[in-house]
C-alpha cells in the first residue's frame, strides 16, 4: 500500500531539545551555564522522557509542561544551579525550540507530493502550538497531535491509534518518524511503517519490533515515502 499520511515525533525529531540549554548558555546573564549546559541538556532529556515512562506505568498522568518542568529541576539540582531566573528562562527556551535545519524542507516536499503530514507527541496541545509557530511549520501540518487526547505517554499503544482517529487510514499506510528508538520499535509493532532517525548513531534497541528504516536524518524521508 502506497503511503498517504507521514507523521512525526516532535522533540527530538523535528525540533532539537538540546537548543534550550544551549542558547541560555550563550546569554551573558547565564554565563554560570557556559560550560555545564552540555550535561544539563542530557540529564533534563533523558529525566523527562524516564518521567513520562513512569508516568504511564503508574497511571499518574500529567501533561508534559510539568514533566519538562520536574525534569529540569532534577537536571539544575545535578548540576549545582539553583536559579530562578535560569529555570524560567530554559522553560521560555523550551517553547520556542528550534527546528533541524532541514524540517522546513522536507515538510514542503512531503506536501508537494499529495501527502497528509502531521506531528504525534507527548507534548501538550500549548507547547506543541508554540514550538510549530516558532519554527514557522504550523501551516505544513495537516495535524498536530497530542498524547492529552487520551491520557497517556507514549508508547501506549492508543497514542498511536490517534492517527487513524484523525486520518482514517490503514495502519500500513502511515510512514511514522522519530528519533526515539523505543518510539520508533513500538510505532513499527503497532503496525506503522518506520524510519528511525538516529542522529547520534545509537544501537538499535531490544524490543518487539525493528524500525524498516535507519536514516542519519530527516533529508531522504521525501524519497523514501514517495517509494514506499
Amino acid at each position: 500500500m502506497p503511503i498517504s499520511t507521514v507523521v512525526f515525533d516532535a522533540y527530538g525529531t523535528l525540533f532539537d531539545v538540546a537548543g534550550a540549554a544551549r542558547v541560555a548558555a550563550t546569554e551573558p546573564s547565564q554565563s554560570a551555564l557556559a560550560a555545564l549546559w552540555p550535561r544539563l541538556a542530557e540529564d533534563w532529556r533523558r529525566k523527562q522522557l524516564e518521567y513520562t515512562w513512569l508516568r504511564a506505568v503508574t497511571r499518574d498522568h500529567v501533561d508534559f509542561g510539568r514533566v519538562t518542568a520536574d525534569a529540569l529541576d532534577w537536571a539544575m539540582e545535578a548540576a549545582g544551579l539553583q536559579d530562578a531566573a535560569l529555570r524560567a528562562r530554559l522553560l521560555a527556551l523550551y517553547d520556542e525550540l528550534p527546528a533541524y535545519p532541514e524540517v522546513p524542507g522536507v515538510l514542503a516536499a512531503l506536501k508537494a507530493r499529495g501527502m497528509a503530514t502531521a506531528i504525534l507527541s507527548n507534548g501538550s496541545p500549548a507547547m506543541l502550538a508554540a514550538a510549530t509557530r516558532s519554527a514557522g511549520i504550523a501551516g505544513v501540518l495537516d495535524a498536530v497531535l497530542s498524547v492529552e487526547a487520551v491520557g497517556v505517554f507514549k508508547p501506549a499503544r492508543r497514542v498511536y491509534g490517534l492517527v487513524g482517529t484523525q486520518f482514517g487510514v490503514a495502519r500500513n499506510a502511515v510512514l511514522f518518524v522519530s528519533s526515539n528508538g523505543w518510539d520508533v520499535c513500538s510505532a513499527a509493532a503497532f503496525g506503522f511503517r518506520t524510519v528511525w532517525v538516529n542522529r547520534a548513531g545509537l544501537p538499535m534497541d531490544r524490543l518487539t519490533a525493528t524500525p524498516d528504516h535507519v536514516l542519519p536524518d530527516l533529508t531522504e524521508i521525501p524519497n523514501l515515502a514517495g517509494a514506499a
